[in-house]
């Protein structure tokens, strides 16, 4: 098993609009062969990122869902953040 850990910089203005843009995705990741489960760490500090920890069964699992159609598709239009917060 492996985890994956990615840094989201949320704007704290913007965090509570995320957080529902996060619970209403798709979930494409969920039939995702490999997958076992995502968390959404929510920051103590305003600034600080939120953390979203994935679970696979294995790092070849991991990769053929960062290089398949449905990783794309779920986060077309969600490109690299500013430097600034988003």
């Amino acid at each position: 098993m492996i985890t994956v850990a990615n840094r989201i910089f949320v704007n704290p203005e913007r965090a509570a609009a995320f957080e529902e843009r996060f619970r209403r995705r798709p979930r494409r990741v969920d039939r995702q062969p490999g997958f076992i489960a995502d968390h959404v760490l929510r920051p103590t500090q305003a600034g600080d990122p939120y953390v979203v920890l994935s679970f696979w069964d294995s790092r070849a699992a991991f990769e053929a869902w960062r290089t398949s159609p449905g990783f794309k598709d779920g986060h077309k239009g969600g490109g690299p953040c500013p430097k600034t917060p988003c």
